[in-house]
């Protein structure tokens, strides 16, 4: 006792202690539960409180604790020697959707350093592969809208597990597959080099690469490509994080001409890279590249890559375009900073636009419904609109009108899906249904994580961000859990991609296929 009692026998203050426990508890409880932000910046806001706190501590300790100095100094010794250890020992390999560190030995190898040897044979291919109806040739499926019909799938797994077909190591990047018959096509980052790589959707082996002298890596958004390839007959369509765009040859991988939507339309990377998908109509490839003087939507030529036209001067989110019917007008929609803009596919010319919250990315894709209906969300605490779209037939102008809004589905980079009249998505991360006629939430249950979901006929495939695949009943009376296993280790923020009964999983490390069952 001696030892800890000031030399001049004052008792050591502790009330400066108790009090900042108590203002530490009492400030979290108050963020997490009247202070009305967004789950991420709760948690930012609570790391920041605390850390104001251990400070606090070390202050406490050298100056106020009236401990003997011997004690203050080996306490402090101590502490700085356990942070150096900590930093000799581990690093971030990145964030969960929620902004919270991923911690990984520091001596592990870090991603996209790895090359996986490949078969760069194509061999002969099976012709039957090439007619089939249940390909995924690009991001979210056929349509865009992550919704398949005629797969019936087994609800049961725990007496019809699904088989795995294979599963290996991938390079990072947080692609996913476009699947077109029994070819698969992802992109990875391999040391300096981001690849297009092509895979035996069956066997997993590896057909042709292709590749590129770039790489995108920055903190938090990780390393790699984000973008999905799209396969349109015999070519695959890509877009690298730095701005690569490739049309390749889907037997061979053979490059037939490459461009630099950066260096094209005087554009610049963003923050997180860049994530648009190509979107292949009629003779073009369009793509978001978030460019000055009226090149922030580009169309090239599919056959060549000669520019088509440009249009729009907003920056570039991180959606893809789509194209959808209103009023039965063609129009491709693509969700800018600040803006959902439509555009004339034959010139690219604006349509119309729909302001946004400026403060938020815009990473969701757009879900056009029926009814001339636009329902659109994001994360960070903006929330979900449905808007109606009109035209004037006088004046042949389109007229956007907000419906309803709400805060009940925040979907931060998840896509959402519309079945016989209700909104499924993940609201930060738990699964909630929405009343399409008027926003009311009708459930809200089952943490995923800032997963992806595919409606397959009437249930939930969902992807969770911990690498599970999970099967919900797409139900608006009740949250209905059907089966779930583990289908890869670790944070999982790649879509899936499914192909007739086979399923295709892919992270920043590893890849796999499972055969999922089906009934008649």
């Amino acid at each position: 006792m001696l030892l800890l009692n000031n030399p001049t026998g004052k008792p050591i203050r502790l009330w400066p202690v108790v009090l900042i426990f108590l203002l530490t508890i009492l400030t979290i409880i108050w963020i997490w539960l009247f202070d009305g932000l967004d789950r991420q910046n709760q948690i930012l806001r609570s790391i920041s409180v605390l850390g104001i706190s251990l400070l606090l501590l070390f202050i406490w300790l050298l100056f106020f604790s009236r401990l003997r100095w011997k004690i203050r100094l080996l306490s402090l010794g101590t502490v700085l020697c356990v942070i150096l250890l900590s930093i000799a020992l581990f690093r971030i390999k990145g964030f969960t959707g929620d902004l919270i560190p991923i911690l990984e030995w520091s001596w592990s190898k870090r991603a996209g350093e790895s090359l996986t040897r490949a078969n760069t044979n194509p061999g002969k291919m099976d012709e039957a592969s090439w007619l089939s109806s249940n390909d995924y040739p690009q991001f979210l499926g056929p349509n865009r809208n992550a919704t398949l019909s005629g797969i019936g799938l087994v609800h049961d797994w725990s007496k019809h597990p699904p088989r795995l077909m294979w599963q290996q190591p991938v390079g990072a990047g947080w692609s996913a597959f476009a699947i077109f018959g029994n070819l698969a096509v992802t992109q990875e980052q391999h040391g300096k080099k981001e690849m297009v790589v092509c895979y035996n959707l069956r066997s997993g082996q590896i057909k042709w690469r292709h590749s590129d002298n770039t790489r995108y890596e920055k903190e938090p958004g990780g390393v790699g490509p984000r973008a999905t390839p799209t396969i349109v007959k015999d070519y695959v369509y890509t877009l690298g994080a730095t701005g690569t765009l490739n049309c390749l040859d889907l037997l061979t991988g053979e490059c037939v001409w490459s461009k630099n939507i950066v260096n094209d339309n005087n554009s610049e990377v963003n923050e997180w890279g860049i994530s648009c998908s190509p979107l292949v109509l009629d003779n073009m490839v369009v793509v978001s590249a978030g460019g000055r003087l009226e090149k922030s939507l580009v169309a090239y030529h599919k056959d060549t890559g000669d520019p088509i036209w440009h249009a729009g001067t907003g920056r570039a989110g991180y959606s893809s375009p789509i194209i959808t019917n209103f009023v039965d007008v063609p129009q491709i929609l693509i969700f800018n900073r600040g803006y959902i803009v439509s555009h004339n596919p034959l010139n690219g010319q604006i349509i119309w636009r729909q302001s946004w919250p400026k403060q938020t990315q815009h990473v969701a894709q757009p879900l056009p419904l029926p009814e001339n209906q636009l329902f659109v969300s994001t994360g960070y605490g903006i929330g979900c609109k449905l808007f109606q779209i009109h035209q004037d037939k006088n004046a042949e102008k389109f007229q956007v009108s907000l419906i309803w809004e709400t805060h009940h589905l925040k979907a931060k980079f998840t896509n959402v899906v519309h079945h016989e009249g209700y909104i499924y998505g993940l609201d930060d991360g738990i699964l909630v249904c929405l009343d399409l006629t008027n926003g009311q939430r009708k459930w809200k249950r089952g943490r995923y994580g800032h997963g992806q979901i595919i409606l397959v006929n009437n249930l939930l495939l969902i992807q969770a961000e911990s690498g599970e695949i999970v099967l919900v009943g797409a139900d608006p009376t009740a949250h209905k859990e059907l089966s779930r296993f583990a289908a890869l280790d670790g944070r999982t923020w790649n879509n899936p991609a499914l192909s007739g009964p086979y399923l295709l999983v892919r992270n920043d490390q590893e890849a796999a296929c499972y055969l999922l069952p089906v009934g008649e």
